[in-house]
């Protein structure tokens, strides 16, 4: 009889043990209450350096501009989007024009104009600012501006943890968690880092991807080299303290504990 009663609080012990918590998965449940007014602020990411930026200018008449093209490549190629380490699939997007890198004062220097300032600019105020510039040579000049090497990291509980390259940077939290496949049934939704780095000041920020509040913050566009790390869950963070054989261990003593009663019956009977 003792040991019956040892046998039934072992397996009521092995149910709990393996029963995960249960938290909370859906994603802003709240998104109807949420005005999103400064999200729309958030969206535009501040140039900083190591950017590389492919820029084109155009007008009526080409031959005009040539000066401010120089360098220029009909066939360069920049992969712009990239899978997850471990995972080979790329997808090289063509195309073209002179590549300036943002040096470490912020400047890019751009010809016939010399060094432009880009501290706080994005790239739509930059396409102003550098037509404003070159209007003093050219009339209407049309400029385009790229950001071909936008990146971010996700590291933690998700599918495919690894580095993003963004091809038109501009990523949000959720496109950037979609593209590594979602959080798995481990990771902590409510408590994502997010781990910035603006002008050589680090930032972070903890954001809750179940309430709609975080579209209003200003973490929810991601900025270049942003890190994303999600936690595991108090379940996963005990299974991995447990040694791998526990499975086993428990296995073994329920066959034995079976038996035992097989043999506590028979010698009954």
């Amino acid at each position: 009889m003792i040991l019956k009663k040892y046998y039934i609080y072992g397996a009521l012990c092995l149910a709990v043990y393996s029963c995960a918590s249960r938290q909370e998965i859906n994603y802003m449940k709240d998104i109807e209450n949420i005005a999103l007014d400064n999200s729309i602020k958030n969206s535009r990411s501040t140039l900083q350096p190591g950017d590389q930026l492919v820029i084109r200018v155009s007008a009526k008449d080409l031959d005009v501009v040539k000066p401010f093209n120089q360098n220029y490549s009909s066939t360069a190629t920049v992969a712009q989007y990239s899978i997850a380490s471990g995972n080979t699939q790329f997808q090289p997007v063509p195309t073209s024009g002179p590549t300036y890198v943002v040096d470490t004062d912020g400047n890019i220097d751009f010809p016939q104009i010399g060094l432009v300032d880009t501290k706080g600019e994005n790239l739509e105020t930059l396409k102003t600012k550098l037509a404003g510039l070159i209007s003093t040579y050219v009339k209407s000049p049309v400029v385009d501006v790229k950001l071909i090497n936008f990146k971010v990291s996700v590291l933690g509980e998700v599918a495919k943890p690894g580095t993003y390259v963004i091809p038109d940077g501009n990523t949000t939290l959720l496109q950037t968690l979609g593209l590594a496949g979602d959080l798995t049934a481990f990771g902590v939704r409510n408590n994502i880092l997010i781990i910035r780095n603006v002008d050589g000041k680090f930032s972070q920020q903890r954001v809750d991807i179940t309430s709609a509040q975080f579209i209003n913050s200003p973490y929810y566009y991601l900025k270049q080299n942003d890190m994303i790390y999600v936690q595991p869950n108090t379940v996963k963070e005990k299974s991995a303290r447990v040694d791998p054989n526990t499975g086993l261990y428990i296995s073994v003593a329920s066959v034995i504990a079976s038996i035992a009663l097989g043999v506590l019956a028979l010698t009954r009977n």
